[in-house]
């Protein structure tokens, strides 16, 4: 739960930070650009009247050699018209920057002294900027000045004063002001609401993360029944779907080492008591002398099944750990077969088996470890041996087919069941579970005989008729084509 607490906390301050970062940097440029707005389209206002003021006045003034005449009384109307047009304060300095008329008519204004830079930057085109003009104001106005261009005696035309637009900037700051308390607002609405959305979609995606915490504290617990829900199909869907396989697979093992545990448990408890209780009685006289040597044999037998029994298990081990390595040889496959079948004679003859196909075999050589295609041979035989009936058939067959060489073992019989015949090579499936005929089997031969032919590139399948017969039948490249790389740890 602490884990599962803290990612979903983690990931909420995240996006929400990422969030509040967004709203931070949308509400700067939005400031930014209405600001902006806000100047262009004043100055635009501004400059649009004060050109049609310099205009006006520049057809009302004449400049002399000596002096100049300006229509006072008519460029006062007009200035106060086109100051209460646009609400701002429209003056006409003269070219040293000395206000001469005032739309607000007011004394206070009058012979005020315009900086002369700025005058200067106004009689060469234009002037635009925010100031008080050295206090003419008490407060910061935009300003945007143009010069009055009027006609001399000699026909060229000379700059007879500037025309200025001043407009309140706290108009601009109450603009402002109010754009940003809006905003505010609403990116308070639109967090509050990406709170209750990012803290719902944080909770849904973490929580088949907390399932799986859970899940696994109980397969550590040895509880593998535990599955987590699929609700989608992105990322998290499909980690949940390749927990869950994993889930499966961690049961199907456990489900194998218990199996693997109760069959090592009780294939080496019956050949270990029966050797303790011979032994036993040896030493303690309860068998006789003369009987010694019958018993004796018997406990021979009983540890060489033992000691077929733990190769086995190192079989399996080398093969799951990767260790299977192959001594790839030139060898008689032919010869392999007859010498493995010469090793069950007596249980043949006892049985009374009828052994068929190899009276015209030939020698058939293949790249290959001997000692491992031995082993093969030998459990396959030993099967078909083990299985037979009484007075029944073994039919085996080596031949080369399409520069493979083929080995069928052919045996009468119960056979296999069809509903287990896709079972059979896994490990420590037996198909005869009641051990009847299977005694001394752990399940894991063929998987071994499987995993060794593999190896060589090969392959093998099983036929069966419940009732009738077995034949297992494999292949191997001639030449080792497709032998598997050594295993390296």
């Amino acid at each position: 739960m602490a884990m599962q607490k803290t990612l979903f906390k983690k990931y909420l301050r995240v996006s929400l930070a990422i969030i509040l970062v967004s709203f931070l940097l949308l509400g700067v440029m939005l400031i930014v650009f209405i600001s902006r707005y806000w100047q262009d389209e004043k100055r635009d206002l501004l400059n649009t009247n004060v050109e049609s003021i310099a205009e006006f006045a520049s057809s009302k003034i004449l400049i002399g050699e000596d002096s100049g005449i300006l229509q006072t009384s008519e460029l006062q109307g007009v200035i106060q018209m086109f100051s209460s047009n646009i609400s701002a304060s429209i003056f006409i300095t003269d070219v040293h920057g000395e206000v001469k008329l005032h739309s607000e008519n007011d004394l206070v204004f009058q012979n005020s002294q315009v900086p002369d830079p700025i005058v200067s930057s106004a009689i060469k085109g234009e002037y635009a900027g925010t100031t008080t003009l050295n206090g003419m104001f008490s407060h910061s106005c935009y300003v945007v000045g143009r010069p009055i261009l009027a006609s001399s005696q000699s026909g060229n035309p000379v700059v007879a004063g500037v025309v200025f637009a001043a407009s309140d900037a706290r108009y601009l700051d109450t603009f402002r002001t109010d754009v940003l308390r809006m905003f505010i607002f609403a990116s308070i609405g639109a967090f509050a609401v990406s709170f209750c959305v990012v803290g719902l979609f944080s909770y849904g995606m973490v929580r088949p993360l907390r399932e799986m915490a859970i899940a696994a504290r109980c397969f550590g617990q040895g509880d593998f029944s535990r599955r987590v829900p699929v609700t989608s199909q992105d990322e998290i869907g499909q980690l949940a779907l390749a927990f869950n396989n994993m889930a499966a697979s961690l049961a199907s093992s456990e489900s194998t080492r218990r199996s693997f545990i109760a069959n090592v448990s009780h294939e080496l408890k019956t050949p270990m008591t029966t050797i303790a209780g011979f032994i036993d009685g040896i030493l303690d006289g309860t068998i006789p002398p003369e009987k010694q040597d019958y018993y004796l044999k018997i406990v021979s037998d009983e540890v060489k099944r033992l000691s077929r029994l733990v190769k086995t298990m190192l079989d399996l081990s080398r093969i799951d750990n990767g260790e299977l390595h192959l001594n790839k040889q030139r060898f008689d496959l032919t010869s392999t077969v007859l010498s493995v079948l010469i090793t069950f004679e007596n249980n043949i003859e006892k049985k009374n088996i009828e052994v068929t196909g190899l009276e015209d075999a030939q020698s058939l050589f293949i790249d290959g470890d001997p000692d491992m295609i031995h082993q093969v041979v030998y459990n396959l035989i030993e099967n078909a041996v083990k299985f037979v009936n009484e007075g029944g058939y073994i039919e085996l067959h080596v031949k080369e087919i399409n520069h493979r060489a083929e080995v069928s073992i052919k045996n009468s019989g119960q056979g296999i069941p069809a509903d287990e015949i896709d079972m059979v090579f896994d490990k420590f499936y037996k198909t005869d579970k009641s051990r009847s005929q299977d005694k001394n089997g752990m399940g894991l031969g063929l998987y071994i005989v499987r995993t060794i032919i593999q190896q060589h590139g090969g392959d093998i399948t099983v036929k069966s008729t419940e009732g009738e017969f077995c034949e297992f039948t494999f292949w191997l490249p001639k030449n080792g084509d497709g032998l598997a790389p050594r295993s390296s740890k």
